[in-house]
């Protein structure tokens, strides 16, 4: 006699998403603070590092900043937002491997 299997299916039920229009195009990068922006998920500083070391050599006149975005990688951090946006530079959000 076979046995009884009960088998649950592993999609689980999706956030509901609302989609955000980008921002608009900068015409340059030139002066302006690019906020390279470790999201704390799976080595992110690491990618961020080699991200400000290729601007470093290829684009010497934009200014770059690592910054650790406080909590995980999905939670809101409003005061290093309001600073990117008061800044009127641009950012670089980076997720690891």
């Amino acid at each position: 006699m076979a046995e009884k299997m009960t088998v649950h299916n592993p999609m689980g039920f999706p956030p509901k998403v609302t989609q955000l229009a980008m921002a608009p195009r900068m015409d340059s990068l030139e002066g302006r603070p690019i906020f390279l922006v470790d999201c704390r998920f799976d080595d992110g500083d690491v990618l961020m590092k080699q991200m400000q070391y290729w601007f470093r050599d290829n684009m010497p006149t934009v200014r770059t900043e690592l910054r650790r975005k406080a909590g995980v990688h999905k939670e809101h951090d409003p005061e290093l937002f309001e600073e990117i946006r008061s800044s009127n530079g641009a950012a670089i959000f980076g997720v690891g491997h």
